[in-house]
């Protein structure tokens, strides 16, 4: 059964929502330099938006998300453990997350969320291939693997 297929109930979508927000959270938190500082601003910089914007945005992309990952999950599963299958290959999971991203932010109106995506967009793959074991571990809390 698909990742998607497996979590289609909204009330879980939320949760893993919050959960990715927390992991969001603590991957900035842990950012240095003159990068994590540039990171650490756009991040404030869309929590400003509005409180809970974070978890809301993410929210949207869930759906998406799962469906695009649908194919890697499979064949984690095919494999043995899709949790460790995801982390495993972290950067085609990195670049399977940032395509749903991209298509949302090419579609977004809010022009702080357009500036601070298009900011930092290029320099942000590390970040998420370094995230998707935390993502991974989220979804693996949320599925029957």
């Amino acid at each position: 059964m698909g990742l998607s297929e497996q979590i289609k109930d909204e009330q879980i979508q939320i949760s893993i929502a919050e959960d990715c927000a927390k992991l969001m959270d603590e991957k900035v938190a842990m950012k240095t330099g003159i990068s994590g500082l540039a990171i650490k601003t756009a991040y404030r910089a869309l929590k400003g938006i509005g409180p809970g914007y974070i978890p809301r945005a993410l929210q949207n992309l869930v759906p998406q998300a799962l469906e695009a990952l649908d194919p890697m999950w499979t064949e984690g599963l095919q494999a043995g453990d899709p949790v460790e299958h995801l982390s495993q290959n972290s950067s085609k999971t990195a670049d399977i997350l940032l395509g749903v991203t991209d298509q949302k932010a090419s579609k977004a109106q809010n022009k702080i969320v357009i500036a601070t995506y298009k900011k930092v967009r290029n320099s942000v793959q590390g970040d998420v291939e370094d995230a998707v074991p935390g993502l991974a571990t989220i979804l693996g809390n949320y599925t029957n693997p």
